[in-house]
């Protein structure tokens, strides 16, 4: 069904985004419009989901030229869930950013680039077409780019440097396999290429082309043994900007593996036995990062890491249900993800340190705040029943049912680690004698702020963790879209008709 309404989500975000450059000396109406852009970029992306739901895959061709010669964007019920989950998190990290982002970073013009990140990732999202899923993709690094430099404070850009180069050695990658792939079939067309990829007779050049696809990807989404540039580079920025990235930036490589790899390459024996392993390796080597670290942010970056093989452990076992999990995950990974930055950031903001050896006493002085930020803590564990716990719960019937016991215990061994370091930071950071720490004359302390800025860092936590208790507690909604997406990603016959019309 033609509908070009599905493309409001990106051409609203880049509406923002320009508005925002005509207000560039205002940071206050700044703050404003981006707020606002974001929370009317809720709704526009409510409302896709819910006409998705009711009336079925929405297309549009671009230029109106036909699938497969021109570009298609498609919204189906996967495409549309990530949209809203970008707008939540971006309305999330846009309210945080009025009380966290300094007036000088404002100034640099931060609000539009995150506007135009969040635009580059709902289109990624949305696009049917493989090059300008390459496109999008670079939309995204030149705007994250941009964000993790903004204020050029020494190690933003160190980390800057490792982002970057590892990220566009992804991209030129992806552009080789792309090319590759046009040469193998004439089509840039996702739908089409899921025909014509069937059609070609060189399966050692499909499967050649297959491999650097998840090379390129997997360097986006941070895989074993890909993944070192992300703890590196991901807690150099503001809070604000570590809670985008990590809640966003390493699911969009999640999202094209699970659709290029469902929809166009359908994974054989040998593929699925090499993604398996990469995701028991990335289980595991994102959990023992974590063990080793001090900073809060560096340990919230490798269990990024490891819980992105709780995902890419759905696509290796390659069953409805094991897929159900990884979607379920990824929607519980997004929300909680990106309120732990912003936990990180009110933290930091009331002790002035990030170390877990300086930190101490927090419940004692803030119990209130301490009860409010167990929430996403206890999420990521996935104690039930809480978010974290229905995703991998799905992910370990998939597995039994595919008789994968080594990938089980991987992923036992993934939450066992979790809970043992976020049972650790609880302790250091919550429960252990307060630290006496000096007063940092460069921070503005959070007593020292304006109420509303108080005010709004605090509603962003709340908002997300409400959310995370409601995907916890609501997991009969959320497993019922978590199946539909997993049911079309394996049989993708009605995404195929709804472009072609065949």
């Amino acid at each position: 069904m033609s509908n070009p309404y599905i493309v409001l989500p990106v051409i609203f975000q880049l509406f923002v985004a320009v508005t925002l450059m005509f207000s560039w000396t205002n940071k206050n109406l700044q703050k404003l419009i981006s707020v606002v852009g974001s929370l009317i970029a809720l709704l526009i992306s409510i409302s896709l989901l819910i006409k998705v739901n009711q009336e079925g895959i929405q297309t549009m061709q671009a230029g109106g030229w036909i699938a497969p010669f021109g570009i298609t964007f498609v919204a189906d019920t996967f495409s549309a869930l990530l949209v809203l989950l970008t707008a939540i998190s971006g309305l999330a990290v846009s309210v945080f950013s009025v009380g966290s982002i300094r007036n000088a970073r404002v100034r640099f013009g931060y609000f539009p680039i995150l506007h135009l990140l969040i635009m580059g990732l709902s289109g990624a999202f949305l696009t049917g077409d493989i090059f300008n899923l390459y496109v999008w993709f670079e939309i995204i690094i030149i705007s994250s780019f941009v964000l993790i430099t903004i204020g050029g404070e020494k190690a933003q850009l160190e980390g800057a440097i490792k982002y970057v180069a590892m990220n566009l050695l992804a991209s030129v990658v992806f552009l080789t396999a792309i090319a590759i792939l046009y040469g193998l079939t004439g089509s840039l067309n996702m739908a089409d290429l899921s025909l014509q990829v069937a059609k070609v007779e060189k399966r050692g050049l499909v499967n050649v082309t297959a491999i650097l696809f998840l090379v390129g990807f997997g360097i986006k989404s941070a895989v074993f043994p890909l993944y070192f540039w992300l703890p590196a580079s991901y807690h150099t920025p503001p809070p604000a900007i570590s809670a985008i990235f990590g809640g966003l930036l390493t699911k969009v490589g999640v999202y094209a593996m699970l659709r290029v790899f469902t929809l166009i390459f359908v994974p054989d024996t040998f593929l699925t036995t090499v993604i398996t392993v990469m995701a028991m390796l990335t289980i595991f080597s994102g959990g023992v990062g974590a063990l080793m670290q001090n900073n809060i942010r560096k340990v919230f970056s490798y269990l990024i890491i490891c819980h992105i093989g709780f995902m890419l452990a759905g696509l290796g076992i390659y069953s409805t249900l094991a897929l159900a999990g990884a979607v379920f995950y990824l929607v519980h990974d997004i929300v909680v993800k990106t309120n732990l930055f912003m936990v990180s950031g009110l933290i930091f903001k009331i002790k002035g340190t990030y170390s877990m050896r300086l930190l101490g006493g927090f419940y004692k002085e803030q119990p209130l705040m301490s009860l409010l930020m167990a929430i996403p803590l206890f999420s990521l564990v996935g104690i039930p029943p809480l978010s974290g716990f229905w995703g991998k719960l799905l992910l370990i019937q998939g597995a039994m049912d595919s008789s994968n016991i080594l990938l089980i215990g991987f992923i036992l061994l993934g939450s066992f680690l979790t809970l043992f370091i976020i049972a650790k930071l609880w302790s250091e950071v919550f429960w252990k004698d307060p630290q006496i720490l000096p007063k940092k004359e460069h921070i503005k302390y959070f007593d020292e702020l304006k109420p509303l800025k108080k005010r709004a860092m605090l509603a962003s936590v709340v908002f997300l963790s409400i959310l995370s208790l409601g995907i916890g507690f609501g997991a009969e909604w959320v497993m019922r879209i978590a199946m539909t997406v997993a049911e079309n990603l394996m049989d993708p016959s009605a995404y195929i008709q709804a472009v072609l019309g065949t």
